[in-house]
């Protein structure tokens, strides 16, 4: 199976599909390679896609300790690309993905070619945070209100198609611990200061109507990375790249395309 070994000798799982020019794909808070399952294929007809399991979910190794935190996934992300040997890829990230997305760029400028940041803030210093209610809810564990967080219709077409590509992570659980420590790593990040060093071409994508990560974070870092472009789906709720993944998936490849990795 294939494994990744980091410096700090932790086991992440992934898996490559695809040919051309690497892809990789970076999942939010809790959510292990299947989030992409609905989407990769899409990429693998132009890209070689890169998934995995970040440490704490799936397949990965679920340490306890040092605490978790989105610089610390970033260098995790580059690990896969090293043992690839990939010297250059683009990345997409949603959500806290987004976060890890804009620490490869600030940390990894030669090693990142084209950014796409989903649903996704600047952090702690600098982000706006969801409401009490907002926040409240996603505490609670009532899921049928969680879902409606994310999606704008929660019994559509393309969310029975999303549960079930998902099923199979019911197999891999994350463990309370590795939960707290993703929310910890998600609730300290911020790169608010760093993030006009990005060079890398970026895009980032909101959903209009999130109230997880709500949508004003969008325009912050846009005017904070330079030359960044921006594009809102009106009805779009925290996970609007599932819902509306053909309308998304044609405009990142439309960006992907405009540019092509530089060796």
């Amino acid at each position: 199976m294939p494994f990744v070994t980091t410096s700090d000798n932790i086991c992440l799982y992934y898996e490559a599909l695809g040919q051309g020019e690497p892809l990789l794909l970076v999942g939010g808070r809790n959510s292990d390679r299947h989030i992409w399952n609905l989407i990769r294929k899409d990429f693998a007809k132009h890209y070689q896609v890169i998934v995995y399991d970040q440490r704490g979910t799936g397949q990965s190794d679920k340490p306890e300790q040092p605490p978790y935190s989105t610089r610390g996934f970033a260098r995790d992300a580059i690990a896969i690309l090293d043992t690839l040997q990939i010297s250059k890829a683009h990345v997409y990230g949603v959500s806290m993905g987004g976060a890890i997305g804009q620490w490869l760029g600030i940390d990894y400028p030669d090693r990142i070619g084209a950014l796409i940041l989903a649903c996704s803030t600047a952090g702690i210093s600098h982000g706006v945070r969801p409401s009490e209610e907002t926040r409240a809810i996603m505490a609670s564990g009532n899921g049928s209100k969680s879902m409606k967080l994310m999606f704008s219709k929660i019994w559509g077409l393309n969310q029975l198609q999303f549960f079930y590509s998902v099923s199979e992570s019911v197999k891999n659980p994350m463990p309370a611990y590795a939960e707290e420590l993703h929310a910890l790593a998600s609730r300290e990040h911020d790169a608010w200061d760093l993030l006009p060093g990005i060079k890398s071409p970026t895009l980032i994508l909101q959903g209009r109507a999130d109230p997880v990560c709500p949508s004003e974070n969008a325009s912050l870092l846009a005017g904070r990375i330079p030359d960044a472009e921006f594009h809102f789906f009106e009805r779009g709720r925290h996970m609007f790249f599932i819902e509306f993944r053909q309308q998304v998936n044609r405009l990142v490849l439309d960006f992907l395309k405009r540019y092509p990795l530089k060796r």
